[in-house]
């Protein structure tokens, strides 16, 4: 049945759809930073990992390790709704070539090659030893779910190093890898050969010497993003992305998104999820056991809705959990909250990070309330009846600058920390409006010379009676 199914869509579908599955999935609940299981309740492994989509199925491969962080398999699983993941097979294992016998191999990804009818493997290769090797490495089947033939491991053109990479295949079928060279310094994006399986040429290397790791390249609406992590061995840190509209560039400088340690993880992909009503994006990242006093295969999963304030930005926010609806294609945060819009009582504005930016030091000011991310707050107990107010776009603090005690000190976004110019007591002062008054100074926050404008600044200043000092939390 597979093969009748398969030569009837051929021709519409260019021969991906190799396996027909269920026609839809119903909407389900996946819970951020916990190590996910298969159908039959066992540890999924598929760390560093890609997603790939044949049929209805989704196919998920990633690092298995052995106890002593070795490599043991590339795992593939599948599912239909992103949750219930049927484990098929280890696709790559040690006995599939002498070299993979004592080895490391992460981050691996597949991507289909539809004039070969090839699946196409590749992953970074070292020696089970040290970061030594840096090779890129290849290995092909005739099924997506099937036992991978090893093809060799290599370095990219003119000798390179190649660690951390993903695969990105363009609407025209052109496939290309997006690597860590010179030692990770640099972020290189390759052209794959016709076959997929080797390469043709460097066509991109836009950050040269920005030691960024972790590539996950995608397109949306003829923009390609590409977000990546610094390189802190198995730490968590701050994730940044960039744009163009030419995979060759010019490409945008880089753009922090999420916070400090983007909740935890480090990129492995980004997923388009798209159905009835329309396509949204998965950040998929893990958070790594190693850097918890663990293994590879301790690492639990952080996996976030990606938004997009315009066609060229992009913000990630945290949330707990996720609702996933893979046949309507809709990502939702749950939980986290409550979020509030802070709004100002003079003014009827809210308060706003500027351009939704997530870098540390971005403005913050009141505007029209829009709904976005960047207007919206969420609260975090500290001591004494402070909290710190969390922006939900950036997952940082409204902080006053420098920890100035002066009337007039910017109040901005910033990366959260213990500083008691991070924390903010709310004073009630009737009819549901309050001011917030920095725990550091005494003193409150307050919208510049009581504007009434978009773009109003927001300060700190000592408290008094002005209705440019109170605020009301409006449950978004």
């Amino acid at each position: 049945m597979f093969r009748r199914c398969a030569v009837a869509v051929a021709m519409v579908l260019l021969s991906q759809m190799t396996i027909i599955g269920p026609a839809s999935a119903a909407p389900v609940v996946i819970t951020n930073a916990t190590q996910f299981t298969d159908t039959t309740g066992a540890a999924v492994h598929a760390h560093g990992g890609g997603v790939l989509k044949v049929g209805a199925f989704y196919y998920w491969f990633g690092e298995n390790r052995n106890p002593d962080n070795t490599f043991k398999a590339v795992s593939v699983y599948r599912s239909t709704d992103l949750k219930n993941w049927e484990f098929r097979n280890h696709a790559l294992t040690q006995s599939s070539a002498a070299e993979l016998q004592v080895a490391n191999i992460e981050r691996p990804k597949v991507i289909y090659n539809s004039t070969t009818r090839k699946f196409v493997m590749w992953m970074h290769k070292e020696n089970g030893k040290d970061y030594n090797e840096a090779r890129a490495a290849v290995a092909v089947s005739d099924t997506v779910d099937g036992n991978y033939t090893w093809q060799g491991s290599f370095r990219p053109p003119s000798g390179t190093t190649s660690r951390d990479q993903t695969l990105f295949t363009d609407d025209d079928g052109t496939a290309y890898q997006i690597t860590a060279t010179a030692n990770n310094a640099d972020l290189s994006i390759f052209r794959l050969n016709a076959a997929h399986t080797g390469y043709d040429a460097l066509v991109a290397n836009p950050w040269p010497g920005q030691f960024r790791e972790a590539p996950a390249l995608f397109k949306r609406n003829g923009v390609y993003f590409m977000l990546t992590s610094g390189t802190s061995g198995w730490n968590p840190n701050q994730q940044r992305y960039a744009t163009a509209t030419s995979i060759t560039g010019p490409w945008t400088a880089m753009a922090d998104a999420g916070n400090a340690t983007t909740y935890g993880s480090q990129t492995t992909f980004v997923l388009p999820v798209q159905g009835t009503s329309g396509t949204s994006y998965l950040y998929l990242g893990d958070r790594w056991g190693n850097s918890m006093g663990g293994t590879v295969n301790d690492s639990q999963y952080v996996w976030l809705p990606l938004t997009f304030p315009t066609n060229t930005t992009i913000t990630l926010p945290w949330y707990p959990q996720l609702s996933i609806d893979t046949a309507a294609g809709t990502i939702t945060g749950v939980g986290g909250g409550p979020y509030y819009n802070l709004v100002a009582r003079h003014s009827g504005k809210c308060v706003d990070v500027s351009s939704n930016s997530a870098a540390d030091g971005a403005t913050v000011l009141q505007y029209g309330c829009r709904g976005g991310l960047n207007q919206q707050w969420r609260l975090t107990a500290t001591s004494g009846g402070y909290v710190q107010v969390i922006a939900q776009h950036s997952g940082k603090c409204l902080d006053v600058s420098d920890a100035s005690t002066a009337d007039g000190a910017t109040v901005l976004q910033y990366r959260c920390g213990s500083g008691t110019n991070q924390q903010w007591s709310f004073q009630d002062q009737g009819n549901g409006y309050y001011r917030l008054v920095a725990r550091h100074s005494g003193k409150c926050l307050d919208v510049s010379d009581a504007s009434t404008a978009d773009g109003g600044r927001l300060i700190q200043w000592t408290c008094g009676t002005g209705t440019n000092q109170q605020f009301t939390r409006r449950t978004v």
